[in-house]
């Protein structure tokens, strides 16, 4: 109602009309006056003359108290205190009088709720080691705080009018609604036996489908040590376990926490995201999983677990587990050769771990989902983000008993891919997908529904265990990252070329609508993207012989930056990623590289052999190569280890972050001991510079959701687009312009 107030103390009335004015004339019997004073259409609503009746009860009191010499105070009755405190403070603060309150008012501890308790089903301390499968007793109770209380002792409480009642140390407000809620939650939730992922959903979902507010899940036996306390994160209630000794090697405090964790989920039978961040060694706690089960349980009873992975890092994975667990017979299943039908099925049960790839998953599906897993293991999760793809359908539809998701980005733009992973690690956990857009969300991404933020952690908190490199004793021994940002400006040959196509190209969109208009879009911005590069990128030269005297570096700024960078690093005895997410730039900057530097440096690319791409990164990783390592950001972004590699050049952007990152970490991870310097590349005056302006504007959750690639770029309307990707004056060289 502060609308009200301002209009009465200002813009309506002839005199300066306070709030405290308003509401004593009120008070005074006044209202005729106010209302005339504020004329028919100003006139207020039946609520907000409520709320004035409720508080004149107050106002002559307190204007007494004030009048005395030495006012100290004013004693209340239950039913005026908490009409002061829900009617006449707000008009209080409303005049700028600061009102200080009980730390109690306002809190959902001080309002009605309903508490779940949860036990289990027959033996409370042994896990069924079913999941979300196992069968459990719930009930639910009314709370007023911490305290339960019986139905007809609340139903009292409400029909008398109490607004106030003092339960302990503390006091609750009662509230009528609250009641009626609380009623009709218990006569349709009675409780009695179900699924533990149903009991979790339904305590989930109470207050979205118009019930009470949930105050919190009690519980008992393995329940209460499955979910925890309501404050502890993932890990907390963990107990810890000895690291296997045939673990070649020696893990961290926090990666021993994370071995803990997966075998406590393990032990339930329930799927868990590990999420370290990139770089901290989710591989070396998975392969420490698979010798703890060995270790604890008979080797004869446990089936193979399957590991899917980019093709990528299928090579890397067959190393860490020869390295750290020599004595597990692992098979990697790719390639033309591999074997297929009942020859994959025998060969699968003679091992401990079968590595295959994403791809090829959806394609050797009927004789993969023929054979029995211990447990499915996806790294590089969000290749499942996309919900109805061929290659998530597939993956989610393979039967095993425990389910792991290996990711450093569980949400990279959106809330839904959160949803995926969870689909995969427990199907079913969180609904179907529009249920949870329509509760979750929506809400969140859209609206910045704190509440359901916070609901949603504590739904997937037990499952998904995040650590970051910046938390305490996770990574202390990492050094420095330091990102800069290499502002470069355009050549006149590069200006020329993008304002062209950028003309060409709002000509274009103008005239188109629909599809049509988002390709032209999409397309024009490549092009821009490529003159941002390189002409020669843009042109595609296959001439790229120089004439006499001329560099082809020198038709670049972003190149000429580059090459001054690179003079720097094999100054220092450095060594440097260059990431580009075009193949054709990076065969262009190989050949800048050999002008300029005279040397032959390594370059992996989506058409790079598996074999090829492991002998590049162990010969970089040795220092048996050049210091210069060209990788495509799609090939070479994830999964592989570069710690000997101390720079990281990001030569054009992918305007995700989180994808970024990605790449940064091959880098930035354990395994690093010096300072890494990360350098992203910016023409000035472009739509680069702009759209980097923007991401950087943005919270964190608009980050992720801008981070979606360049499509939203494609939903502007023509005279944003036009700000986007307009050339400015700063664009070019200074002794150019």
């Amino acid at each position: 109602h502060t609308r009200y107030w301002r209009d009465w103390s200002s813009d309506v009335c002839s005199s300066d009309l306070t709030i405290v004015d308003a509401a004593q004339i009120w008070a005074d019997g006044g209202g005729g006056r106010l209302a005339s004073a504020l004329g028919p259409e100003e006139t207020p609503s039946d609520l907000l003359l409520g709320e004035l009746a409720r508080a004149q009860r107050i106002w002559p009191r307190l204007q007494e108290s004030l009048e005395e010499t030495d006012p100290t105070g004013l004693e209340l009755t239950t039913a005026e205190a908490h009409a002061f405190l829900q009617d006449v403070r707000p008009i209080l603060q409303e005049a700028g009088i600061e009102v200080l309150v009980p730390s109690w008012w306002g809190q959902a501890s001080s309002r009605i709720g309903v508490r779940m308790s949860i036990e289990p089903n027959g033996d409370g301390d042994t896990p069924p080691g079913v999941g979300l499968s196992s069968l459990v007793e719930y009930a639910w109770e009314i709370s007023i705080g911490d305290e339960s209380v019986g139905l007809e002792e609340l139903r009292r409480l409400a029909e008398q009018g109490v607004p106030l009642i003092r339960i302990g140390d503390r006091w609750v407000e009662i509230r009528k609604e609250d009641f009626e809620k609380a009623r009709s939650f218990l006569d349709k939730h009675p409780g009695g036996k179900s699924t533990l992922g149903e009991v979790l959903r339904l305590a989930a979902a109470g207050e979205d489908d118009g019930g009470p507010r949930i105050m919190g899940i009690r519980s008992s036996g393995w329940v209460e040590e499955l979910l925890g306390g309501e404050d502890q994160d993932a890990g907390d209630r963990v107990h810890s376990i000895d690291v296997p000794e045939a673990f070649k090697g020696t893990l961290r405090p926090y990666q021993e926490r994370g071995l803990a964790w997966l075998a406590f989920l393990d032990r339930f039978g329930l799927g868990g995201c590990l999420a370290d961040d990139m770089g901290l060694g989710k591989t070396i706690q998975m392969i420490a999983l698979l010798q703890h089960e060995r270790a604890t349980r008979d080797p004869g009873s446990i089936q193979p677990t399957l590991l899917v992975c980019p093709m990528s890092v299928a090579g890397n994975w067959r190393r860490e587990l020869e390295r750290f667990a020599p004595e597990l017979t692992v098979h990697v299943q790719h390639g033309p050769t591999r074997p297929v039908g009942e020859a994959f099925i025998e060969q699968a049960e003679k091992c401990d771990v079968v590595v295959t790839t994403y791809s090829l998953v959806s394609r050797d599906r009927t004789w993969i989902e023929s054979v029995e897993w211990e447990r499915v293991v996806l790294d590089e999760a969000q290749h499942v983000k996309n919900p109805p793809t061929k290659q998530a359908t597939a993956i989610r539809s393979l039967k095993s008993r425990h389910r792991v998701a290996l990711t450093g980005t569980p949400v990279e733009n959106r809330l839904t891919e959160l949803w995926s992973i969870m689909e995969f690690c427990l199907p079913g956990f969180l609904g179907p997908q529009a249920d949870f857009r329509r509760r979750f969300a929506i809400p969140i991404e859209r609206h910045r529904d704190e509440v359901r933020g916070e609901r949603l952690k504590q739904l997937v908190g037990p499952f998904v265990l995040r650590r970051l490199k910046t938390d305490d004793g996770v990574a202390d021994d990492l050094p420095p990252l330091v990102e800069n940002r290499q502002h470069v400006p355009l050549t006149p040959e590069q200006a020329q070329l993008y304002d062209t196509v950028v003309q060409d190209m709002l000509r274009q969109v103008d005239e188109a609508t629909g599809m049509r208009r988002r390709g032209l879009v999409l397309s024009g911005l490549v092009r821009l993207k490529q003159i941002c590069n390189h002409p020669a990128h843009f042109l595609k030269e296959t001439d790229l012989a120089p004439a006499p005297g001329d560099r082809l570096s020198q038709r670049s700024g972003k190149t000429m930056r580059l090459v001054e960078i690179l003079e720097e690093v094999l100054a220092g005895d450095d060594r440097a990623l260059i990431f580009s997410q075009f193949r054709q730039m990076g065969h262009l900057l190989a050949t800048i590289l050999r002008q300029e530097f005279d040397m032959e440096p390594l370059f992996l690319h989506g058409g790079t052999p598996q074999g090829r791409r492991d002998q590049m990164i162990e010969r970089f990783q040795s220092g048996d190569s050049a210091p210069i390592f060209l990788l495509s950001l799609k090939a070479g972004g994830v999964g592989v280890n570069l710690t000997n590699a101390n720079h990281v050049i990001h030569f054009d952007r992918w305007w995700n972050p989180a994808v970024e990152n990605q790449a940064t970490d091959r880098a930035f991870r354990i395994g690093q001991t010096r300072t890494v310097n990360v350098h992203k590349m910016i023409t000035n005056g472009t739509l680069e510079e702009r759209i980097d302006q923007m991401i950087e504007q943005k919270t964190e959750l608009a980050r992720r959701i801008i981070g979606t690639g360049e499509s939203w770029l494609t939903e502007l309307d023509s005279n944003s687009l036009r700000e986007v990707l307009s050339l400015r004056e700063v664009s070019l060289e200074d002794e150019g312009a």
